[in-house]
């Protein structure tokens, strides 16, 4: 408890600071590019492109679900996938790329993810409301359960910063550590029902374990309020077993936080 009193007390006080270093993450992410910000559309668009025509040229296997063509329907789900793998690995590395934050301004460590995860929400926005376009496009207005993209995306945040400020500090004790995040993000992928739906697994214990993973939970709930038309209070056990993982996640991350912010310093 007195570790997050100390964490909540930081981001209140450094709050200014906090949107001004989002910001200049941002805009240090793209600068040197001829392209500039336009390579924040530019990547996850040709991502798509790729799966896209993977799955509904290469293995005809791009159905329409619910009416929505296959495209629709890859994009609500790969979208906050965009944002999710950027925090897992560049979350991960959030203190050693701002070290200098720590050994020479002594800036609180507890708010180094916290600025990183608003920049890359700020991208996410941008491409969710890209999304929200191209579903008018394509003949399908906004309807209210979108308004449940605000939920979701607020849920995200808060999960995925909580992991960044666990998982930071444990790489800035161990590059180890950091590289085995990244070799599993490729798995997290395509275990996590990102480019094919989760909902349709017929054997039990795994589809249960499917619903306690966050990333499912989170790319399920963009495509309940894109394509599903569904609540979230409409499945209370999955949002039950996600409110469980981010209880464990703030417990890991002060843990983390207590054992050590002290010796942060003298390591980096």
């Amino acid at each position: 408890m007195k570790e997050l009193i100390a964490i909540i007390k930081e981001h209140i006080e450094y709050k200014k600071q906090i949107f001004k270093l989002a910001k200049a993450d941002l805009v240090k992410t793209y600068r040197g590019a001829a392209l500039g910000w336009s390579w924040a559309i530019i990547k996850p668009t040709v991502t798509i492109f790729v799966y896209w025509f993977a799955f509904s040229i290469g293995l005809r296997a791009g159905k329409p679900v619910e009416g929505y063509p296959f495209f629709l329907w890859l994009i609500a789900g790969l979208v906050p996938w965009f944002y999710m793998s950027d925090m897992i690995t560049v979350g991960t590395e959030t203190i050693r790329k701002y070290s200098y934050l720590v050994t020479k301004m002594k800036f609180p460590i507890s708010t180094i993810p916290t600025f990183v995860s608003i920049s890359k929400l700020i991208i996410h926005c941008i491409l969710i409301a890209i999304v929200v376009l191209l579903f008018g496009l394509f003949g399908f207005m906004p309807n209210v359960y979108m308004l449940q993209i605000f939920f979701y995306t607020f849920l995200m945040f808060i999960f995925f910063t909580l992991w960044s400020l666990f998982s930071s500090l444990i790489a800035a004790m161990s590059k180890d550590y950091l590289n085995l995040v990244k070799s599993f993000v490729t798995a997290v992928f395509w275990l996590s029902g990102i480019v094919w739906d989760a909902n349709k697994i017929t054997i039990p214990w795994l589809k249960k374990m499917l619903m306690v993973n966050p990333v499912t939970f989170l790319v399920n709930g963009f495509r309940n309020s894109f394509i599903y038309e569904t609540w979230f209070w409409q499945q209370p056990k999955r949002l039950l077993y996600f409110v469980i993982m981010c209880l464990i996640m703030l417990l890991l991350a002060l843990w983390a936080f207590k054992k050590l912010r002290k010796d942060i310093a003298d390591v980096l």
